[in-house]
């Protein structure tokens, strides 16, 4: 028996190590991508020199900004955000995937003990056959036994059983295959996460700041207005302007005071915002955040790279490849349900009546052998699910190719709006010039008494608004290039060898890295 046992092992374990892999083996998919973006390639000369396009874009990319505090928001955002955190978990959920799918390659042992009284019904098998009566003619021994047996016992026993399924068809090995798969999702989900957070502290962080900045232009032009008001009435009061004059100006002031209220609520609810994104409480940065600073210089030149690099870079991209994958190797396992399994099972024990020899070496029993389990008749569940599971390999194809299209374009759409946005701010630039000098004009001639009152309030108006849209337009541009630096998917590859905090699942000791 033993001699079986060995050779049947040993032709398992060859059958194991040749085993195929049934389904397709996973090809990387070539992402398609035009040698430039489209919008380089239509802009301007003088646009193109703010792209530079041969270099890689920085990884640190708020680097650019040269704003220490941005730097130390971004910091304290990736060790406390929640959402990261989650993703983290997420990641080490999917490693524990692994594990189990791996945990199919070796056999399955399990201990048994047990205790049971049973009545075997021997004294009723003896009557059927007549036994019986034959044997109550026989000794009194014989006799004792006979009522012996036939009465209930207590059976004690401890087993070992194993079980070893062998992947000849290669459908653990898939299963193995699709939870790696599945665990780089999980992890092109954190690095995903991990650039969108970068992106929205900077982003909210730029908004803070050219809040501030409006309000500092609404702020100088209320000045201004003040100035003009406190003329206007001393010169109604000498009798040199009239009362229409100081209404006109008085309401002016209220006008600009009126615009405050608008930006300060964007202030709050920004500082509010980080507070948030750090995974504090809301109010939680307002001391460090409330002084006013102004707002950070974009770089003269953005390296963006080129496209054929971009689907290397993005981690949505690389989230839609590993789930390619991921549904090809589920393929390989749906076709292995198909084919028949084989198993070697085993069990040893010891079994007697009396707990006192169960160590005695001729109370042991054992089986021992292979099981080959052929699916037949299944109701074409298993035909379903090989057909479902290649609907869902060609899925996953498409939208590895719908990611990347949605990736170009978004890196296109960014560059066109810090393109066009970068000739707003130019064109305001001038134009905020020219009402300067023409609001400066209209006051001088006014207190010379050589013009209106009408052109000195005109001129103010049309400054403070130009001012105010020039801001604002430096807030959408920094913002825009945010939003660039986001669609282009940098940020996360500092971290890929950096542990991030450890997070606490179930107890005070279980801890996530």
């Amino acid at each position: 028996m033993s001699a079986f046992v060995s050779r049947f092992t040993l032709s398992a374990l060859a059958l194991a190590l040749a085993g195929c892999s049934v389904g397709p083996d996973y090809q990387p998919p070539r992402a398609q991508t035009p040698g430039a973006y489209n919008d380089i390639k239509q802009a301007s000369t003088s646009a193109k020199e703010s792209i530079a396009l041969p270099s890689e874009p920085s990884p640190l990319w708020w680097k650019s900004f040269k704003d220490p505090q941005l730097d130390s928001l971004i910091d304290r955002a990736i060790a406390g955000n929640i959402s990261l955190q989650q993703a983290v978990l997420r990641i080490a959920g999917a490693r524990e995937q692994v594990v189990q799918a791996k945990g199919a390659w070796l056999p399955s042992v399990n201990a048994n003990v047990k205790a049971t009284r049973q009545q075997l019904g021997l004294e009723g098998i003896l009557k059927s056959t007549g036994a019986e009566s034959k044997l109550e003619s026989q000794s009194p021994e014989v006799t004792s036994a006979i009522n012996t047996a036939t009465q209930p016992v207590n059976l004690y026993q401890g087993s070992f059983d194993a079980s070893w399924e062998l992947d000849l068809f290669g459908g653990t090995r898939r299963s193995v295959e699709m939870a790696n798969a599945q665990t780089q999702s999980s992890l092109e989900s954190r690095n995903d996460a991990l650039v969108s957070l970068q992106a929205e502290v900077a982003r909210t962080y730029l908004q803070l700041r050219g809040a501030q900045t409006v309000l500092a232009a609404i702020q100088t032009q209320i000045d201004v207005a003040q100035q003009t008001l406190e003329l206007t009435q001393s010169r109604q009061q000498h009798g040199l302007a009239p009362q229409l004059d100081v209404e006109n100006s008085r309401a002016q002031l209220g006008s600009l005071r009126a615009q405050l209220p608008q930006y300060q609520s964007q202030l709050r609810q920004a500082m509010n915002g980080l507070a948030v994104l750090l995974g504090q409480l809301p109010g939680s940065l307002d001391a460090e955040l409330i002084a006013v600073k102004p707002l950070p210089a974009i770089p003269a030149a953005v390296a963006v790279g080129v496209p054929s690099e971009l689907a290397r870079r993005r981690p949505d991209v690389r989230k839609a490849e590993a789930d390619l994958h991921a549904a090809t190797a589920n393929i390989g396992v749906s076709v292995a349900q198909l084919f028949p399994s084989l198993s070697l099972t085993g069990q040893f024990g010891m079994r007697n009546t009396d707990t006192d020899y169960l160590t005695d070496w001729s109370s042991h029993f054992y089986s021992v052998g292979p099981q080959i389990s052929l699916p037949i008749f299944q109701g074409g569940r298993l035909v379903s699910s090989v057909r479902l599971s290649r609907a869902q390999q060609a899925n996953a194809a498409l939208n590895y190719r719908q990611t990347v299209l949605t990736a170009l374009q978004d890196v296109d759409n960014a560059l066109v709006s810090y393109r066009t946005d970068q000739d707003r701010v130019n064109a305001l630039n001038e134009s905020t010039d020219a009402l300067q000098n023409s609001f400066d004009l209209a006051s001088d001639g006014y207190k010379k008494g050589l013009s209106s009152f009408i052109n000195v309030l005109d001129a103010q108006r049309q400054l403070a608004q130009a001012q105010q849209q020039s801001a604002e337009a430096k807030v959408q541009t920094s913002t825009d290039l945010v939003s660039l630096y986001k669609s282009l998917g940098g940020g996360w590859q500092p971290y890929q060898d950096v542990k991030l905090p450890e997070y606490k699942v179930f107890g005070p000791a279980e801890t996530v890295k």
